[in-house]
């Protein structure tokens, strides 16, 4: 079953963000792995979704994440990640990147609100030039310490 929120092309990611811009929705982007979903991805996204009106969130595709986590991940192939962070009520809408990064993404869609997790350094926030100069502004969301999914996996490596 393909959920409808899901956007898969960038095209229909696009035109949807003109709309709802155009509605005067404010957009909050941002970006993820999110190989299995736990409790610090949910906590920082209902935080994410608070600053603003329609929550996007891309994910990397399964070759992107293997170039960042290494060949053993995703442990959750794109699509059913895709679908399960879509049925989460505070996700407005969930797309596929296929890039290293999500610059590009961004660039497309000049979402009004760039966040990632506390971890990460505004100034090394891909993407973050452009939100700004476009009148966006950039944030960051507290890092829940200890909540990863490679915390999560070496618990399960060591248990089981």
């Amino acid at each position: 079953m393909k959920c409808d929120k899901i956007i898969f092309s960038r095209k229909k990611l696009i035109e949807k963000i003109k709309n709802l811009k155009r509605k005067g929705k404010k957009i909050v982007f941002t970006n993820g792995c999110y190989d299995l979903l736990h409790i610090g991805h949910i906590k920082f996204l209902k935080s994410a979704k608070r600053c603003g009106d329609v929550l996007v969130v891309a994910i990397n595709s399964d070759s992107s994440v293997r170039k960042i986590k290494g060949d053993l991940r995703p442990i959750i192939p794109q699509k059913e990640r895709a679908e399960v962070l879509a049925a989460l009520y505070f996700v407005d809408i969930v797309t596929i990147f296929y890039e290293d990064n999500p610059y590009n993404i961004i660039n497309d869609i000049k979402p009004d609100v760039l966040v990632k997790g506390g971890d990460w350094k505004i100034d090394k926030i891909i993407g973050a030039d452009i939100v700004r100069n476009n009148g966006g502004i950039v944030k960051n969301i507290k890092y829940i310490k200890g909540e990863s999914t490679t915390g999560i996996i070496n618990k399960i490596l060591k248990n089981y």
